[in-house]
């Protein structure tokens, strides 16, 4: 059974920076795309970021683009968002997630079967 835990969540000032973790088990790690998106209350889950498999190609939403950097250590089974220059818009619940199938990258939320809890970024002015 996929697992994904989310962490690195918290208050930060507008400006500031958070890097979130995802730690993966139960799926071969290296084999799949992952993805990161977030809600917020009275919006839609959007979609932040995809990676794919080996890491060399990432997809980002135009609002997180430059500030938002995703990464995975697929020595450690470990998906990494790396958040600077937050906004007050970036505040939401964080999850990380893993499509159905193996070699498929999709910035499309109905792609991602595995759901982690999530984790909360809160912004300060």
């Amino acid at each position: 059974q996929v697992q994904l835990v989310e962490s690195g969540g918290g208050l930060v000032q507008t400006g500031g920076s958070l890097r979130l973790s995802c730690a993966a088990s139960g799926l071969d790690f290296s084999s799949y795309s992952l993805g990161w998106f977030r809600h917020s209350p009275g919006t839609e889950r959007e979609h932040v970021a995809t990676i794919n498999w080996n890491g060399h190609n990432t997809y980002y939403a135009n609002p997180v683009k430059d500030r938002f950097t995703i990464s995975r250590d697929n020595a450690k089974n470990t998906l990494y968002l790396q958040l600077n220059s937050l906004k007050p818009e970036d505040a939401a619940v964080y999850y990380c997630a893993a499509p159905r199938s193996t070699f498929y990258s999709s910035i499309r939320e109905i792609d991602f079967t595995s759901w982690g809890q999530g984790t909360q970024v809160t912004i300060s002015s």
